[in-house]
């Protein structure tokens, strides 16, 4: 029994058609006729009846396909990983930023798909770093300030990654148009007190810094944790909440009902500034796709932060 009988058994099988089947596999019918009867006699079974109408297989032939298919997906899966051409990878993982699945979406149209295996990750702050450590991503995105520098950069030092900035913001309220305070100017501390704040959870990691707001060291009066973009978006609507963030809105991604309103410091509540960048390992000089891909991200900041009000 070769492989190539299971296979000429397979397309016969899916077909219905000794003629089908043929075509279909670049061979005459006589010799895909012979092939399997070699296989019949050896095994001392009959695979397939044959009729005017095509063939069916007989019940000892779909024990025999059951078994068959199993052992060519193998095969396949082999052929795959050793034969065939393989695929780049190009992963990023990162924090709910919707600037970044921007810049992956350009840099992915720009280059083969049927080359590349894409992955895009936004996670927890702690995975961002890991995923990069371990070779996952090839790159990451995260912001520090004031509050979290120094327990960040001990981490990324540790684990062998280098910071490089992209960009550095005042801290902006984000929420949605039809918030109470979505006309103001900018928004204080005491006036965001009534609403609840949104943060995005991380897991064990819930120390503020590891959070990926800014002010995150702050204490509110009501807060919210929620896991993905989506949801958060959702609970501003429903929920009157908002968030704490550098103000960069993809429109584009996320739509035209949130806005970024600047938030006003006083003597108590003083501002910050989120120095959001990428982190890659130390001593090393991104791929193609990578440097693409920092160039993306860098285009779109240079442009929305003229737009921030």
């Amino acid at each position: 029994m070769t492989l190539q009988q299971i296979r000429y058994c397979l397309t016969i099988a899916e077909t219905g058609s000794m003629n089908r089947a043929a075509e279909n596999l670049y061979v005459t019918q006589p010799a895909l006729t012979g092939a399997i009867q070699e296989l019949e006699t050896e095994l001392g079974i009959t695979i397939f009846n044959r009729t005017n109408r095509g063939v069916t297989l007989t019940n000892e032939g779909r024990r025999f396909l059951h078994y068959a298919r199993q052992i060519y997906q193998q095969y396949e899966l082999m052929e795959q990983e050793y034969l065939r051409p393989k695929k780049r990878v190009f992963g990023v993982s990162t924090q709910h930023y919707s600037f970044v699945t921007k810049a992956f979406v350009d840099t992915a149209r720009q280059f083969d798909v049927s080359r590349f295996e894409y992955a895009i990750r936004e996670t927890r702050t702690i995975d961002v770093i890991h995923d990069v450590a371990q070779g996952r991503s090839a790159i990451g995105v995260l912001f520090r300030s004031r509050h979290n520098r120094t327990v960040l950069n001990k981490m990324l030092s540790e684990a062998k990654l280098e910071f490089h900035p992209l960009i550095e913001c005042n801290a902006y309220v984000y929420l949605w148009k039809g918030h109470p305070l979505a006309k103001n100017e900018s928004i204080s501390m005491e006036e965001l007190c009534g609403y609840p704040c949104l943060c995005f959870e991380q897991g064990d990691q819930s120390s503020s810094y590891f959070a990926e707001e800014i002010l995150s060291e702050r204490e509110y009066p009501q807060m919210i944790r929620a896991t993905d973009r989506a949801t958060m978006l959702n609970l501003m609507v429903g929920l009157n909440g908002f968030t704490l963030c550098c103000g960069i809105i993809c429109q584009e991604l996320n739509g035209t009902d949130y806005l970024a309103v600047p938030y006003r410091e006083d003597r108590d509540n003083q501002n910050a500034k989120m120095e959001i960048g990428y982190i890659i390992p130390k001593n090393t000089q991104p791929d193609e796709i990578t440097q693409i891909f920092i160039q993306e991200m860098e285009k779109y900041l240079e442009s929305a932060k003229k737009a921030l009000p």
